[in-house]
């Protein structure tokens, strides 16, 4: 204490310091505190049963502590939910891009024929859909064979397996409508993006350069054969000479 000529008494800094500590301080806290620096051997250390340990468990804050994860994630979940870019072309195989891309010539060649005559071919548009089943049957023996070798990450299930023979039958479907193109058409589609949607999201196991040629080829083959659906609408009809 410090006293002035006035003689009244002003307390100290250090005592200041204590009695603003009180104000803003809670009760709880303040114990805390004190439990955590009071020097040795002050009265109130003798008097408290608590040890430092309990103290400093009462300090962690709430949010510092997190709850353990309760939900297993299998890994081929997770390789099927996780997704991939276009970009992953850059790593594929030079073969399979000339081999994949060049297999779009057939798929693309009707319609460009039939646009440049301004003529509607059923002989062409069903090598196309001919074309097309194949690629239908195709995808699916792929799958089959992916899933067959001992260590693959498809395994040689119900799921792969039976999924792999659904392609097949589509395409044995699309051949039985020589008289009807549109039908043999729009079966050669669904079979394409049924198949698409068992590799990108249904089925483990294809790398990301694979699952993003796939969508592009698929794609382009949608495309072409919905050009000839629409061309065979707007074009006249004329067949081939024998």
């Amino acid at each position: 204490m410090m006293r002035i000529s006035s003689g009244r008494w002003i307390p100290c800094g250090e005592q200041l310091w204590r009695g603003y500590q009180q104000k803003i301080t809670p009760p709880n806290t303040q114990l805390l505190l004190r439990s955590q620096f009071s020097p040795v051997g002050a009265p109130h250390k003798a008097a408290s049963s608590r040890p430092a340990s309990s103290a400093r468990l009462l300090s962690i804050r709430p949010g510092s502590l997190q709850a353990p994860c309760l939900i297993h994630t299998d890994s081929h979940d997770t390789s099927r939910r996780k997704g991939f870019s276009m970009k992953a072309l850059s790593q594929a195989p030079r073969p399979a891009l000339y081999l994949g891309f060049s297999g779009l010539i057939p798929f693309l060649s009707a319609p460009l024929l039939m646009a440049t005559t301004q003529t509607f071919y059923p002989e062409v548009a069903y090598a196309q859909v001919l074309y097309g089943a194949s690629i239908v049957s195709f995808l699916g023996g792929a799958r089959w064979g992916f899933a067959i070798p001992t260590g693959s990450p498809a395994k040689p299930d119900w799921m792969n397996l039976g999924n792999s023979v659904v392609p097949s039958l589509l395409a044995w479907l699309a051949l039985l409508c020589r008289d009807n193109i549109t039908e043999g058409a729009l079966v050669v589609i669904m079979g394409l993006g049924l198949s698409l949607h068992y590799d990108l999201t249904l089925l483990p196991g294809y790398p990301n350069w694979f699952r993003a040629m796939r969508t592009v080829l698929t794609l382009v083959a949608t495309f072409s054969l919905v050009a000839t659906l629409a061309l065979k609408r707007v074009c006249s009809e004329k067949k081939l000479k024998h």
